[in-house]
């Protein structure tokens, strides 16, 4: 448990005579993204609020940085800084009073504050605006504003919900960098649907569904968690399809354009490598292959269980 900053163990909870989880049990580890992913109503924010202290469980265990939450909640949270869907901002304030604020909640030491505050300034790139109301902010300042809150004490674990909703496309790339630059030094949570987000972000992926913890493990795996069924070649001295298929051994193969071919099998084997060999030893002319990838909501949808009616191939 060392290593790592959050420990789960089978943590259930239970709202009236329904179970928003069950039987969860994960770790995340001190430095990176990691992903926590599922569809409405599947038990996503309960564990979130769970692991920030927010919501007592049910049944199970918490740890932060080995720290039971349950029996030492205030020193559990000391390690942990939260941003909401929802900023929790006091508009009426300047950026140096909410953060000085922030500090004092957080414990940090009176004589520190300032140094806390201008580091959290400087690392959310709003030293600029110290003087300024954060009522007039642009939005996307003021999300910098709350994640500068939610570090401001240095904790161990920085919680993320939905960080970048609302804004717009440069906002959004600002934040993600700046949300790449944090998991540098801390280990971030991140909770969001938007999967190009989770791609851009995350190292490792925590997926909730009915309840319960659906996948765990890394963004790769995630990526290739549906196996592929074909891939793309391009030959420059191509044979007859016939050819291609008889001697790979392939379910179908399709010519899409005068020297590219789709090429369907049904297991994963080394068939790519098979196809390498060949076009070196019948002067095929090999330029170039492509192994189909499904997309990130394909897969989403078959870990929710959800019926998928067509694939998407990137």
């Amino acid at each position: 448990m060392s290593n790592n900053i959050v420990t789960v163990k089978n943590l259930a909870h239970r709202y009236s005579v329904h179970w928003a989880v069950k039987n969860i049990n994960f770790d995340i580890l001190n430095k990176g993204v990691t992903g926590l992913l599922g569809s409405n109503g599947a038990g996503k924010s309960t564990t979130m609020n769970i692991i920030c202290g927010a919501l007592n469980q049910t049944e199970g265990e918490v740890y932060i940085d080995g720290i039971n939450m349950a029996i030492n909640p205030t020193e559990a949270k000391k390690h942990i800084g939260f941003l909401p869907q929802t900023p929790p901002l006091y508009k009426d304030l300047t950026v140096d009073e909410y953060l000085t604020h922030s500090a004092d909640l957080r414990f940090v030491n009176y004589r520190d504050i300032k140094r806390a505050v201008n580091v959290a300034k400087d690392k959310c790139s709003i030293s600029h605006f110290s003087d300024r109301l954060i009522k007039n902010l642009s939005g996307g300042y003021q999300q910098r504003v709350g994640i500068a809150q939610a570090i401001v004490h240095t904790p161990k674990l920085v919680i993320l919900d939905e960080p970048t909703n609302g804004l717009d496309p440069n906002q959004i790339v600002d934040v993600r960098r700046l949300i790449k630059d944090i998991s540098e030094e801390h280990c971030v949570l991140l909770s969001t649907h938007i999967l190009s987000e989770v791609q851009a972000l995350c190292h490792d992926i925590k997926m909730i569904e009915n309840g319960r913890l659906v996948f765990s493990d890394t963004m790769d795996s995630f990526n290739n968690y549906i196996k592929p069924e074909g891939f793309t070649v391009e030959l420059n001295n191509p044979p007859s399809i016939d050819i291609i298929k008889e001697q790979l051994n392939v379910l179908d193969v399709l010519q899409v354009d005068v020297n590219v071919f789709r090429v369907k099998y049904n297991e994963d084997t080394k068939i790519t490598q098979e196809l390498i060999k060949l076009s070196y030893s019948n002067g095929w002319d090999l330029k170039e292959i492509a192994v189909d990838r499904c997309s990130l909501d394909e897969v989403f949808a078959q870990l929710s269980g959800k019926v998928v009616t067509e694939k998407t191939i990137k």
